[in-house]
Protein backbone atom coordinates (compact mmCIF):
# COMPACT_ATOMS: atom_id res chain seq x y z
CA UNK A 1 0.00 0.00 0.00
CA UNK A 2 2.51 2.78 1.15
CA UNK A 3 4.64 1.52 -2.64
CA UNK A 4 1.18 2.41 -4.26
CA UNK A 5 0.99 5.65 -2.64
CA UNK A 6 4.25 6.89 -3.70
CA UNK A 7 3.77 5.63 -6.37
CA UNK A 8 1.06 7.66 -6.98
CA UNK A 9 2.87 10.70 -5.59
CA UNK A 10 5.61 10.05 -8.36
CA UNK A 11 2.98 9.99 -10.77
CA UNK A 12 1.64 13.52 -9.50
CA UNK A 13 4.69 15.42 -9.15
CA UNK A 14 5.86 14.33 -12.92
CA UNK A 15 1.97 15.96 -14.19
CA UNK A 16 2.75 19.07 -11.82
CA UNK A 17 6.59 19.32 -13.19
CA UNK A 18 5.16 18.58 -16.54
CA UNK A 19 2.50 21.05 -16.59
CA UNK A 20 4.35 23.84 -15.07
CA UNK A 21 7.30 23.35 -17.93
CA UNK A 22 4.60 23.82 -20.49
CA UNK A 23 2.96 26.39 -18.86
CA UNK A 24 6.33 28.34 -18.78
CA UNK A 25 7.00 27.26 -22.37
CA UNK A 26 3.59 28.52 -23.88
CA UNK A 27 3.45 31.78 -21.83
CA UNK A 28 7.08 32.53 -23.09
CA UNK A 29 5.95 32.53 -26.74
CA UNK A 30 2.83 34.66 -26.19
CA UNK A 31 4.38 36.83 -24.47
CA UNK A 32 6.74 37.29 -27.02
CA UNK A 33 4.49 37.59 -29.99
CA UNK A 34 3.95 40.34 -31.96
CA UNK A 35 1.62 40.87 -34.67
CA UNK A 36 -1.60 37.90 -34.26
CA UNK A 37 -4.13 39.96 -32.35
CA UNK A 38 -4.76 43.05 -30.62
CA UNK A 39 -4.15 42.20 -26.87
CA UNK A 40 -0.64 40.90 -27.89
CA UNK A 41 0.22 44.19 -29.35
CA UNK A 42 -0.76 46.08 -26.50
CA UNK A 43 1.06 43.59 -24.03
CA UNK A 44 3.56 42.96 -26.21
CA UNK A 45 4.81 45.99 -27.93
CA UNK A 46 5.57 49.44 -26.72
CA UNK A 47 3.81 52.44 -25.29
CA UNK A 48 1.81 54.24 -28.24
CA UNK A 49 -0.41 57.99 -28.84
CA UNK A 50 -2.94 58.29 -30.53
CA UNK A 51 -5.58 60.86 -30.95
CA UNK A 52 -8.53 58.71 -31.46
CA UNK A 53 -8.80 54.93 -29.78
CA UNK A 54 -11.80 53.24 -30.58
CA UNK A 55 -13.56 50.32 -28.28
CA UNK A 56 -15.98 47.83 -28.40
CA UNK A 57 -17.12 45.02 -30.05
CA UNK A 58 -17.53 43.82 -33.52
CA UNK A 59 -20.09 46.59 -34.19
CA UNK A 60 -16.86 48.41 -33.29
CA UNK A 61 -14.50 46.65 -34.90
CA UNK A 62 -16.95 46.29 -38.04
CA UNK A 63 -18.14 50.04 -38.18
CA UNK A 64 -15.45 52.35 -37.18
CA UNK A 65 -12.90 53.18 -40.58
CA UNK A 66 -9.66 54.64 -38.88
CA UNK A 67 -8.79 55.42 -42.35
CA UNK A 68 -11.57 58.22 -42.70
CA UNK A 69 -10.58 59.49 -39.26
CA UNK A 70 -6.59 59.81 -40.22
CA UNK A 71 -7.69 61.51 -43.55
CA UNK A 72 -9.27 64.53 -41.00
CA UNK A 73 -5.78 64.80 -39.22
CA UNK A 74 -6.64 62.21 -35.99
CA UNK A 75 -3.95 59.20 -35.60
CA UNK A 76 -7.04 56.30 -35.27
CA UNK A 77 -6.51 52.50 -34.67
CA UNK A 78 -9.59 50.49 -34.39
CA UNK A 79 -9.18 48.11 -31.07
CA UNK A 80 -13.14 46.67 -31.05
CA UNK A 81 -13.02 42.71 -30.54
CA UNK A 82 -15.59 40.76 -32.40
CA UNK A 83 -17.23 38.80 -29.63
CA UNK A 84 -15.77 40.55 -27.33
CA UNK A 85 -17.97 41.60 -24.12
CA UNK A 86 -17.44 45.44 -21.53
CA UNK A 87 -15.32 43.31 -19.54
CA UNK A 88 -12.57 42.99 -22.14
CA UNK A 89 -13.52 46.37 -23.20
CA UNK A 90 -12.36 47.72 -19.67
CA UNK A 91 -9.66 45.92 -19.52
CA UNK A 92 -7.89 46.59 -22.69
CA UNK A 93 -7.96 49.96 -21.62
CA UNK A 94 -6.27 49.08 -18.32
CA UNK A 95 -3.52 47.81 -20.19
CA UNK A 96 -3.19 50.28 -22.43
CA UNK A 97 -2.98 52.93 -19.47
CA UNK A 98 -0.79 50.92 -17.31
CA UNK A 99 1.70 50.49 -20.02
CA UNK A 100 1.58 54.40 -20.70
CA UNK A 101 -0.41 54.68 -23.69
CA UNK A 102 -1.48 58.48 -24.22
CA UNK A 103 -4.40 58.69 -25.87
CA UNK A 104 -6.85 62.32 -26.42
CA UNK A 105 -10.56 60.35 -27.80
CA UNK A 106 -12.03 57.16 -27.02
CA UNK A 107 -15.24 56.66 -28.84
CA UNK A 108 -16.70 53.69 -27.18
CA UNK A 109 -19.29 51.66 -29.13
CA UNK A 110 -21.90 51.27 -25.94
CA UNK A 111 -24.91 50.25 -27.00
CA UNK A 112 -25.90 46.27 -27.14
CA UNK A 113 -23.34 45.51 -25.02
CA UNK A 114 -24.55 46.97 -21.55
CA UNK A 115 -27.03 44.46 -21.59
CA UNK A 116 -24.32 42.22 -19.55
CA UNK A 117 -21.25 41.74 -17.11
CA UNK A 118 -20.21 38.49 -18.36
CA UNK A 119 -16.99 37.59 -20.09
CA UNK A 120 -16.98 36.33 -23.71
CA UNK A 121 -14.94 33.35 -23.58
CA UNK A 122 -13.54 33.64 -26.79
CA UNK A 123 -12.02 37.30 -26.61
CA UNK A 124 -11.11 36.24 -22.56
CA UNK A 125 -8.32 33.57 -23.62
CA UNK A 126 -6.55 35.91 -25.28
CA UNK A 127 -5.32 37.79 -21.69
CA UNK A 128 -4.92 34.71 -20.42
CA UNK A 129 -0.91 33.61 -21.42
CA UNK A 130 -0.69 37.29 -19.16
CA UNK A 131 -2.25 37.03 -15.76
CA UNK A 132 0.81 35.94 -14.49
CA UNK A 133 2.40 39.42 -16.01
CA UNK A 134 0.29 41.77 -15.20
CA UNK A 135 -1.69 43.51 -11.95
CA UNK A 136 -3.87 44.48 -14.03
CA UNK A 137 -5.42 41.61 -15.36
CA UNK A 138 -5.17 39.62 -12.22
CA UNK A 139 -7.18 42.05 -9.98
CA UNK A 140 -9.41 42.61 -13.13
CA UNK A 141 -10.75 38.88 -13.23
CA UNK A 142 -10.58 38.26 -9.07
CA UNK A 143 -14.28 37.96 -8.74
CA UNK A 144 -14.45 34.85 -11.84
CA UNK A 145 -15.54 31.86 -9.88
CA UNK A 146 -13.05 30.10 -11.67
CA UNK A 147 -10.21 32.70 -10.92
CA UNK A 148 -7.86 30.42 -8.28
CA UNK A 149 -7.58 27.85 -11.16
CA UNK A 150 -6.63 29.96 -13.68
CA UNK A 151 -4.10 32.02 -11.58
CA UNK A 152 -2.77 28.65 -9.30
CA UNK A 153 -2.59 25.50 -11.10
CA UNK A 154 -0.06 25.16 -13.63
CA UNK A 155 -1.04 25.36 -17.51
CA UNK A 156 -5.09 25.06 -16.56
CA UNK A 157 -5.81 28.29 -18.72
CA UNK A 158 -4.33 27.07 -21.77
CA UNK A 159 -5.85 23.66 -21.26
CA UNK A 160 -9.31 25.05 -20.36
CA UNK A 161 -9.13 27.68 -23.59
CA UNK A 162 -7.18 25.26 -26.19
CA UNK A 163 -9.89 26.79 -29.06
CA UNK A 164 -7.33 30.16 -28.62
CA UNK A 165 -4.65 29.78 -26.90
CA UNK A 166 -3.84 26.21 -26.94
CA UNK A 167 -1.26 23.98 -29.27
CA UNK A 168 -2.47 25.26 -32.75
CA UNK A 169 -2.44 28.80 -31.60
CA UNK A 170 0.93 28.16 -29.59
CA UNK A 171 2.55 26.66 -32.72
CA UNK A 172 1.20 29.56 -35.20
CA UNK A 173 2.73 32.02 -33.10
CA UNK A 174 5.77 30.41 -33.14
CA UNK A 175 6.15 30.19 -36.96
CA UNK A 176 5.10 33.91 -36.85
CA UNK A 177 2.15 32.68 -39.17
CA UNK A 178 0.18 35.79 -40.12
CA UNK A 179 -3.32 37.34 -39.16
CA UNK A 180 -5.29 39.76 -40.64
CA UNK A 181 -7.01 40.91 -37.01
CA UNK A 182 -4.33 44.57 -37.28
CA UNK A 183 -4.50 45.27 -40.49
CA UNK A 184 -6.53 48.23 -41.78
CA UNK A 185 -5.73 49.60 -38.27
CA UNK A 186 -7.70 47.42 -36.78
CA UNK A 187 -10.76 48.31 -38.98
CA UNK A 188 -12.58 44.72 -40.49
CA UNK A 189 -14.17 44.95 -43.22
CA UNK A 190 -17.58 43.36 -43.90
CA UNK A 191 -18.55 42.07 -47.51
CA UNK A 192 -22.31 42.12 -48.91
CA UNK A 193 -23.82 38.89 -47.76
CA UNK A 194 -27.24 38.10 -49.63
CA UNK A 195 -28.15 35.37 -47.49
CA UNK A 196 -28.20 37.29 -44.49
CA UNK A 197 -31.68 37.53 -42.60
CA UNK A 198 -32.06 41.89 -42.34
CA UNK A 199 -34.14 41.63 -39.34
CA UNK A 200 -33.53 41.12 -34.82
CA UNK A 201 -35.45 41.47 -31.78
CA UNK A 202 -34.36 43.23 -28.95
CA UNK A 203 -37.33 43.51 -26.94
CA UNK A 204 -35.86 41.12 -24.33
CA UNK A 205 -32.52 43.42 -23.88
CA UNK A 206 -32.35 45.52 -21.21
CA UNK A 207 -29.53 47.94 -20.29
CA UNK A 208 -27.67 47.03 -17.37
CA UNK A 209 -25.91 49.82 -15.09
CA UNK A 210 -22.95 47.98 -16.20
CA UNK A 211 -20.20 48.13 -13.59
CA UNK A 212 -17.16 47.88 -16.90
CA UNK A 213 -18.86 50.86 -18.48
CA UNK A 214 -18.61 52.97 -15.39
CA UNK A 215 -14.95 51.50 -14.79
CA UNK A 216 -14.40 52.62 -18.69
CA UNK A 217 -15.67 56.23 -17.68
CA UNK A 218 -14.00 56.40 -14.51
CA UNK A 219 -10.19 55.58 -16.16
CA UNK A 220 -11.04 58.42 -18.66
CA UNK A 221 -11.92 61.19 -16.19
CA UNK A 222 -8.83 60.31 -14.22
CA UNK A 223 -6.40 60.41 -17.12
CA UNK A 224 -8.25 63.30 -18.64
CA UNK A 225 -9.19 61.35 -21.53
CA UNK A 226 -12.44 62.68 -23.84
CA UNK A 227 -14.56 59.69 -23.69
CA UNK A 228 -17.46 59.16 -26.53
CA UNK A 229 -19.73 56.61 -26.02
CA UNK A 230 -22.10 56.49 -29.13
CA UNK A 231 -24.49 53.76 -30.24
CA UNK A 232 -24.36 52.09 -33.91
CA UNK A 233 -26.83 51.39 -36.36
CA UNK A 234 -29.40 48.16 -37.09
CA UNK A 235 -30.59 47.15 -40.29
CA UNK A 236 -34.63 48.64 -41.09
CA UNK A 237 -36.60 45.70 -39.64
CA UNK A 238 -36.13 45.44 -35.85
CA UNK A 239 -38.54 44.19 -33.40
CA UNK A 240 -37.94 46.82 -29.89
CA UNK A 241 -36.10 49.59 -30.95
CA UNK A 242 -37.08 51.12 -27.88
CA UNK A 243 -34.07 49.28 -26.57
CA UNK A 244 -32.16 52.43 -27.17
CA UNK A 245 -34.31 54.79 -25.70
CA UNK A 246 -34.07 52.43 -22.42
CA UNK A 247 -30.28 53.40 -22.95
CA UNK A 248 -30.49 56.98 -23.59
CA UNK A 249 -32.70 57.20 -20.15
CA UNK A 250 -29.84 54.87 -18.35
CA UNK A 251 -27.02 56.99 -19.96
CA UNK A 252 -27.56 60.18 -21.48
CA UNK A 253 -24.27 61.06 -22.23
CA UNK A 254 -24.42 58.36 -24.74
CA UNK A 255 -24.85 59.77 -28.66
CA UNK A 256 -27.33 58.34 -30.64
CA UNK A 257 -26.37 56.62 -34.15
CA UNK A 258 -28.42 53.72 -34.35
CA UNK A 259 -30.67 54.95 -36.82
CA UNK A 260 -28.74 57.03 -38.96
CA UNK A 261 -28.24 54.22 -41.25
CA UNK A 262 -31.36 52.26 -42.11
CA UNK A 263 -31.08 50.91 -45.25
CA UNK A 264 -30.63 47.60 -46.05
CA UNK A 265 -28.34 47.23 -48.43
CA UNK A 266 -25.79 49.20 -46.24
CA UNK A 267 -25.74 46.18 -43.65
CA UNK A 268 -24.00 42.40 -43.95
CA UNK A 269 -26.09 41.45 -41.36
CA UNK A 270 -28.93 43.08 -39.26
CA UNK A 271 -26.41 44.16 -36.72
CA UNK A 272 -23.28 44.79 -38.58
CA UNK A 273 -22.72 47.13 -41.64
CA UNK A 274 -20.86 46.32 -44.57
CA UNK A 275 -17.76 48.21 -45.72
CA UNK A 276 -19.96 50.65 -47.65
CA UNK A 277 -21.72 51.12 -44.60
CA UNK A 278 -19.10 51.45 -41.99
CA UNK A 279 -17.80 54.27 -44.41
CA UNK A 280 -21.18 56.61 -45.12
CA UNK A 281 -21.44 55.75 -40.78
CA UNK A 282 -17.92 57.13 -40.31
CA UNK A 283 -18.07 60.01 -42.97
CA UNK A 284 -21.51 61.24 -40.07
CA UNK A 285 -19.64 60.41 -37.21
CA UNK A 286 -16.44 62.84 -38.51
CA UNK A 287 -19.14 65.50 -38.72
CA UNK A 288 -20.64 65.64 -35.16
CA UNK A 289 -18.60 63.50 -32.88
CA UNK A 290 -17.14 66.28 -30.47
CA UNK A 291 -13.63 65.19 -30.97
CA UNK A 292 -10.84 66.93 -28.68
CA UNK A 293 -7.49 68.07 -31.21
Amino acid sequence: MTKFIRFIGKIIVLLLLIATALDGLYTYVFTHALGRNKIEQVMNGQPQQFDVVILGTSRANNHFVPELFEKKGYTTFNYGMSGSHLLETALMLKLMLHKGWKIKNIVLEADLNLTNEKRDEGTFAWFMPFLHQSDSIKEHIKSEADFIPLYYVPFYRYNKFDARIGFRAWYKTVMNEPTNILHNKGYYPLGVNPRAKMKNDLRSLKPLKNRYYEEIKKLCKAHQINLIAVTTPMCSDVKGMNYFQKVKQAYPEILPYEHVIDEDRYFSSCGHLNDAGARKFTSILLKTLPLKK
